[in-house]
């Protein structure tokens, strides 16, 4: 008898995504309610190996709350940079077990990173965007390796810097699913009212957006949201939304 045919395997290089997928994307939800969009996304299998990334913040139950009503066990990667609010450590217990989701993931930045890069904890005060590329943008990258897309809880009406984000934008070869992308604050309030979610603790002293404690700072009337992170520095994105830190020596971190 004939030996079958050897098989070659051949490694796939294609890329997960480009942005003609994630123009088709947004052209077939265009106009579509939140919710199906959220539902037709995770039921179909369109991105693929998805999880949320969240930062258990003044916003995040919105999302959360959508996404459980789906898939309470979709994996949902907190980052744990060590300079949390005790709040929103205690936040995040209440809306796991609120919302019954099964698939937490805390990350935490290399200890070992840490004690070369910022020994002294204080990197934060002379080197912000440093000290989010250690305790954030290389530990997400890490975490997100299994993962072909992230799901986001952005928001347009945030920043100047979120102004008409799409609902999927194309984030290095991954698909980044933002669909909250076109909400207003009005909506998100009615969500929480409606659904009866709990607030974090510390909006109402208000911190609109709550990230690190030393860097997070409360929000003065009229400013943006966002105005109140890493204030006094020119910046207003910690680097997992947007261009990777790139520093003279260093290989980018995506």
């Amino acid at each position: 008898m004939a030996e079958p045919a050897r098989r070659i395997d051949r490694i796939d290089t294609a890329p997960r995504f480009t942005a003609a997928d994630v123009a088709r994307l947004n052209a077939r939800f265009e106009g579509v309610a939140t919710q199906d969009v959220i539902r037709v996304v995770l039921e179909e299998g369109l991105l693929g190996r998805v999880a949320v990334v969240s930062s258990f913040g003044a916003e995040s139950a919105v999302l959360l709350d959508l996404v459980a009503a789906v898939d309470p066990a979709i994996p949902v990667i907190f980052l744990d940079t060590g300079k949390m609010f005790p709040e929103t450590l205690a936040y995040r217990d209440t809306l796991v077990a609120r919302l019954g989701l099964t698939g937490i993931r805390v990350v935490a930045p290399e200890a070992a990173t840490i004690a070369a890069k910022d020994g002294t904890g204080l990197r934060w005060s002379y080197d912000p965007d440093g000290c989010c590329e250690i305790r954030k943008v290389l530990p997400l990258a890490a975490a997100m390796k299994d993962f072909d897309a992230s799901i986001t809880g952005r928001k347009g009406f945030q920043a100047s810097t979120r102004s008409g984000i799409a609902r999927f934008e194309l984030d290095g070869d991954r698909i980044k699913f933002n669909p909250l992308a076109d909400w207003a604050k009005a909506d998100l309030d009615r969500w929480f009212e409606a659904r009866d979610l709990p607030r974090h603790p510390l909006e109402a002293q208000g911190y609109l957006s709550i990230g690190c404690a030393p860097c997070t700072s409360v929000v003065k009337p009229g400013e943006d949201p966002r105005a109140g992170r890493w204030r006094g520095w020119d910046k207003v994105e910690c680097g997992i939304h947007g261009e990777p830190i790139v520093r003279p020596g260093e290989e980018p971190v995506f």
